[in-house]
């Protein structure tokens, strides 16, 4: 598997944009399929100041339109913890690091996105990268990947990526804490399950069974919260951010956020001066084709799973995340392939989180309708992936999705699930 290193180029200031209306259309659907990173480009939409930064192989011009890159696109999202300019809530740090890293890929014939986070405690070489002052930071052989944005910017976690996962990574974007809290606001809330308490002295989060309807900080807090859920680990953390991930999706798709005016323009304005985009995101009709694709995609083909990995390592993995990078190898390879994913079974959602013991099955709602019982229509309905059965549909339709090792948790947006509190 080739990994490819490029160089970056400088800043540039994006161009201003006529149709705020239609633009901040476009950044309410991106958001009802990745949540609160790609709710930044409602920022760029509204606002002629957000940032931009040159990533590997963009050249002069418009972008490709999705639809003609071949084997469909890959957009890393990143989340910042840099506190500059932010709410003093937040408390001081040094330095800039990349709290949350996603990558999402959609499939070029639209048919399914497939999203991977990547532990930020997780240890992995790091490239030669770009200094946004000048020359080049020499290449690391291990050091977390969180410190990336703080070594070199966005440009450089994309790098380090791509040499990690052996894809090209044409799109990027960064958000800050205070988009994360705005456009969780702006969507009115998401309702997350917790089906043990979620206390955590270092975030401030006291969470007790039931669900509860997250926004603002208390939904910042939740994302942040590692020491509160599962093991106390990056990965249950990870899985704890999937369940809210999920209902995001399914909120803002069964809502009536993408009809209602007032509520676009919400998103639009909610993470204003918040983002960083890549050059490649900074065009509108990239972004009106990535968000057509992204539109009509089932929840069941919306995909979150988390990079495998161990915490029982030993010398520079001691205390964090040791890669598992042969399990690894077999997600990037289906991605590379663009093929569909699917978890090794429906309850393999992490330490973090856990399949929420209230929905109703589909199997459930079955054999209520034939015995003429009514279900409850507060209750959700989940579908098990079948990874036998499962395919890519449209242009895919024959291949099978790829069944996934054990060791690689997730969930679809499909599914339901709760939050875990922490059990150690």
């Amino acid at each position: 598997m080739s990994h490819p290193i490029a160089r970056h180029g400088r800043l540039k200031t994006p161009n201003r944009l006529a149709f705020v209306a239609r633009l901040a259309a476009v950044a309410a659907t991106v958001v009802a399929v990745s949540g609160a990173a790609f709710a930044g480009y409602a920022t760029w939409s509204v606002s002629s100041e957000v940032q931009t930064v040159a990533l590997a192989g963009e050249t002069a011009g418009p972008p490709p339109q999705i639809s003609a890159i071949d084997g469909g696109v890959n957009l890393l999202l990143v989340g910042s913890d840099s506190r500059a300019g932010q709410c003093d809530a937040y408390g001081d740090t040094e330095g800039n690091l990349n709290d949350v890293t996603m990558l999402m890929h959609i499939a070029q014939d639209h048919s399914s996105a497939t999203v991977v986070s990547f532990p930020r405690d997780m240890v992995v070489p790091i490239p030669s990268c770009p200094d946004p002052a000048g020359g080049s930071f020499d290449a690391m052989s291990a050091q977390p990947i969180n410190v990336t944005l703080s070594y070199g910017g966005l440009p450089c976690t994309v790098l380090t990526v791509e040499a990690l996962t052996g894809l090209s990574i044409p799109f990027a974007a960064e958000i800050q804490f205070n988009g994360v809290i705005e456009m969780s606001n702006a969507v009115g809330g998401v309702p997350v399950c917790v089906v043990d308490p979620i206390d955590d002295e270092y975030t401030g989060v006291v969470l007790d069974t039931g669900t509860h309807m997250l926004q603002g900080a208390d939904a910042l807090g939740f994302l942040r919260t590692r020491h509160g859920v599962g093991d106390g680990s990056d990965l249950g953390r990870i899985s704890s951010q999937q369940v809210f991930l999920s209902s995001l999706v399914r909120t803002i798709k069964s809502g009536s956020t993408l009809s209602d005016f007032g509520k676009v323009y919400g998103l639009a304005r909610a993470a204003s001066g918040n983002m960083m985009l890549s050059q490649s995101l900074a065009s509108a009709d990239t972004m009106v084709s990535i968000a057509l694709a992204l539109k009509d995609i089932p929840l069941e083909k919306v995909t979150f799973v988390a990079y495998p990995g161990s915490t029982d390592g030993e010398g520079v993995y001691a205390g964090k995340v040791e890669p598992l990078y042969d399990d690894a190898d077999v997600l990037f390879q289906a991605i590379a392939d663009d093929r569909a994913v699917v978890t090794a079974d429906p309850a393999n959602t992490g330490v973090g989180a856990v399949v929420d013991p209230n929905a109703v099955t589909d199997a459930a709602a079955g054999e209520a309708a034939a015995s003429g019982a009514a279900t409850d229509g507060s209750q959700p309905t989940t579908t098990a992936p079948d990874a036998a059965a499962d395919t890519a549909g449209g242009a895919n339709a024959a291949v099978a999705a790829t069944a996934l090792p054990q060791s690689i948790t997730g969930q679809t947006a499909a599914e339901y699930t709760c939050s875990k509190g922490n059990d150690y």
